[in-house]
């Protein structure tokens, strides 16, 4: 699965303002520590403790008003008799009602893995001295944050959160408030007692004339565990627990002119601080401001220590039941033979239409926990019908996924059609550069490629123009689900594909959270991929950029020589492009447009993400925008390079009807919007009615040539192709007479699909 992160568009301006040679300084550890904390802080502000209900809050009145897409179903339900979690209201053992949980979006709940359980008792104990958790049913819900960050929900409610940071490449955790008060309870480190104070302390910085005791294992940044006579709670460390000894003395002259001293953590010795005054009006949040009582009180007592995140004199205690799987299983046995046989029919009322029922059927079987819900589903559904399970071996999968695809095939006795990529990646990688997130050329060439080689799919071929260009060969059972991420949460109950020509997907289990498919997974007592015990939450291409940086350091322990060969062409890619080691170890690589947290990351770090530009050999140039013709309409010129003539005109008429003079050195296309004529001097000329049009289509002619010089020679194009009019001859795409111009070669291509990231600017030089 795919930790799915938030949509972030950032202009170029931005990213020239973010990494300018006068840029600020990085941030203190401590900021950081605010800034990350302080999203949870309000979100849990919003649910009671117990977290079945919610409450009106401005900052989840603000989440509503973005585009985003909000989920209805952002919930499960707890039983606190059995103390067990429910996808359903009623418990199947007790028989009661389950309280509502609410759950962050996009609200894909799953059990805890043995690994990310180890790693939580190892934040634990190493932060706080203890573990109280146990044997305890430990949730994980993904919330947004910088790489894996995710709610620890106990016993029905949020104990905190675990999250990788990038800055440091290494799990923290933060407790919640209900989550400190039961880690008090044990703790050996980490803890600060406060002074009885009639302040109000939430959300305020405490100075260190308040402080009774600090622990001597506190670092700047940490999370702390508080407690002010009845009061208890948890804050965020500002000094070093070394440095509190001699605190007080360091700012009892600056508190007498009542300023609040901040120090420069980590950046400075223990007797370099500086001193700095916050107005209300700068503070990060309302809860930042001091009132002028407030301020007198801190000028008392001098240095900031530590900022009290949230304190009260309620009580939490875990609950006595400890339950097995088994239990779990027992108590949602109801609910998952709704879910199994609402998906079974969503499968068999598909497949059992008329214009359907004489397909072929495959089950997308990617080795992950997904595509094995939906083959054991198929095999149920379709007894009375054969099918297949496909396996696209990428090339770049994990071997543990390759091994168990093949042998739980070969257990549940489904025909398995394998289609590998072999080296395609490795072939295309020097030309391409490595995938991001918003350049994810590899799924193109490593995955469509190999899915069109399906012999289900060339039966389309039989047909003749727009016909076949809208027919359905096959229908593939896949396994997406929209809580997977915010990208996929509109996904219909069947879609066709608009890159594998033929291809109608069905989704039948759309609407399961990931807490639903691993209790189907154990109640159907499934075998499944090794590598989610080994702290992987998706087990894809091993080197996907989607995947998570925390996943990423687990294919270094696991496989260090697949890491050692992927990291060393990123280095050498780095190093030609002026860019850092840092920059490859901090996962900058996997965008080619940063998003603000990353930007922000950067700036932290000190590390800059401007890639020198390297002259290709194919250049398009243009040349002074667009102007107005002399016989009327509009016209663009430009200048080409790296393309030759006779090459374009075996292919350029997939615009339009194509006559090639080499007599007269000049290649003419005409379309319905207009002309297209190339020189053999490299001089292109496009012309239309009217301006817009004119940009349009130059702006076509312009992809259709960057298509040819970057052609990769994959074949995509000519599988998608309906009418057979594509073909690829020493690497480069052949375009016949009978293309009837559906568009199919130019969705499916990688080049045309990242055109705006490969030939950036176009708008610009067009001066549009």
């Amino acid at each position: 699965m795919h930790q799915k992160k938030e949509k972030y568009q950032t202009s170029s301006s931005q990213k020239q303002k973010r990494n300018s040679s006068d840029r600020k300084g990085p941030q203190t550890h401590e900021k950081r520590a605010e800034n990350r904390s302080r999203d949870f802080n309000e979100k849990s502000s919003a649910r009671k403790s117990s977290g079945s209900e919610r409450h009106p809050d401005p900052a989840l009145s603000k989440k509503k008003s973005s585009p985003r897409f909000e989920y209805e179903d952002d919930y499960i339900f707890w039983c606190r008799k059995c103390n067990l979690p429910l996808i359903g209201e009623e418990c199947g053992i007790c028989g009661g009602k389950g309280d509502t949980l609410h759950l962050s979006q996009p609200a894909d709940v799953r059990f805890c893995s043995p690994y990310e359980r180890e790693v939580l008792a190892e934040q634990l104990i190493s932060a706080f001295g203890c573990d109280p958790l146990g044997d305890r049913f430990v949730l994980l819900n993904k919330i947004p944050g910088e790489d894996k960050t995710d709610e620890v929900i106990v016993d029905g409610f949020i104990f905190g959160v675990l999250r990788f940071e990038l800055s440091e490449m290494d799990y923290s955790f933060e407790p919640s408030l209900q989550g400190a008060k039961i880690l008090l309870k044990s703790a050996e480190g980490r803890k600060v007692e406060l002074k009885k104070t009639n302040r109000h302390l939430n959300g305020k910085n405490v100075a260190s004339g308040l402080i009774e005791s600090f622990a001597s294992n506190i670092k700047a940044g940490d999370f702390v565990l508080v407690t002010a006579g009845s009061l208890s709670g948890y804050g965020i460390s500002y000094i070093n627990g070394a440095d509190f000894a001699g605190m007080e003395s360091l700012s009892k002259p600056e508190a007498q002119s009542g300023t609040v001293i901040q120090p420069e953590v980590r950046a400075q010795s223990e007797s370099e601080y500086s001193s700095e005054t916050k107005s209300p009006s700068e503070a990060e949040s309302p809860s930042e401001a001091e009132s002028p009582s407030e301020a007198e009180s801190s000028s008392e007592t001098g240095t900031k220590v530590i900022r009290v995140r949230k304190v009260d004199s309620s009580e939490a205690f875990l609950h006595p039941e400890i339950p097995d799987l088994g239990a779990c299983i027992e108590a949602n046995k109801k609910h998952l033979q709704v879910l199994g046989k609402n998906a079974i029919n969503t499968i068999r009322g598909i497949i059992s239409r008329n214009e359907y029922r004489a397909l072929p059927v495959y089950v997308s079987f990617s080795g992950g926990k997904d595509s094995l819900v939906v083959l054991d589903l198929a095999k149920s559904a379709l007894k009375q019908r054969e099918f297949k399970a496909f396996f696209l071996n990428t090339g770049i999968e994990f071997p543990e996924t390759v091994e168990f695809a093949r042998d739980l095939c070969r257990e549940m006795k489904v025909p398995l059609e394998e289609m590998s990529s072999g080296s395609a990646f490795w072939e295309q990688v020097e030309k391409f550069g490595p995938p991001a997130k918003d350049f994810r050329w590899c799924c193109k060439v490593c995955k469509l490629a190999s899915a069109g080689d399906l012999e289900a799919g060339k039966g389309a071929c039989s047909l003749s123009g727009k016909e076949a260009a809208n027919a359905v060969a096959y229908l593939t059972i896949d396994g997406k689900r929209k809580h997977e991420s915010f990208s996929r949460a509109r996904i219909a109950a069947s879609e066709t594909n608009p890159f594998v020509p033929a291809q109608l997907n069905i989704f039948p289990i759309r609407d399961w959270r990931a807490l639903e498919v691993w209790l189907y997974i154990h109640w159907r007592g499934l075998s499944y991929n090794p590598l989610y015990d080994q702290g992987f939450e998706r087990v894809g291409c091993w080197l996907c950029p989607s995947a998570l940086a925390a996943e990423y350091s687990r294919v270094k322990e696991l496989h260090p020589e697949m890491h050692a060969r992927w990291n060393a062409f990123l280095l050498e890619w780095a190093k030609k492009h002026g860019l850092s080691e840092k920059f490859v170890e901090h996962g900058f690589w996997r965008w080619k447009e940063l998003p603000p947290k990353m930007l922000r990351l950067a700036e932290e770090l000190g590390i800059s993400v401007l890639a020198e530009e390297k002259a290709e050999d194919f250049e398009i140039e243009v040349v002074g925008g667009i102007s107005p013709c002399k016989a009327g309409g509009f016209s663009v010129e430009a200048g080409v390079r790296g393309i030759r003539e006779k090459e374009a005109a075996d292919f350029i008429n997939v615009l339009g009807n194509t006559v090639y003079a080499e007599e007269l050195g000049m290649l003419l296309v005409k379309t319905g919007t207009g002309t297209v004529k190339f020189f053999s001097n490299g001089n292109l000329l496009v012309s239309s009615e009217t301006k817009e049009k004119a940009v349009c289509l130059f702006k076509e002619a312009a992809k259709q040539f960057v298509r040819l010089s970057r052609c990769t020679g994959c074949g995509i194009c000519e599988k998608a192709c309906p009418v057979g009019a594509v073909s690829i001859k020493e690497g480069k795409p052949h375009v016949s007479e009978t293309c009837i111009r559906c568009g199919k070669c130019m969705e499916s291509c990688v080049v045309t699909r990242y055109f705006d990231k490969l030939v950036p600017g176009l708008d610009e030089k067009l001066k549009v």
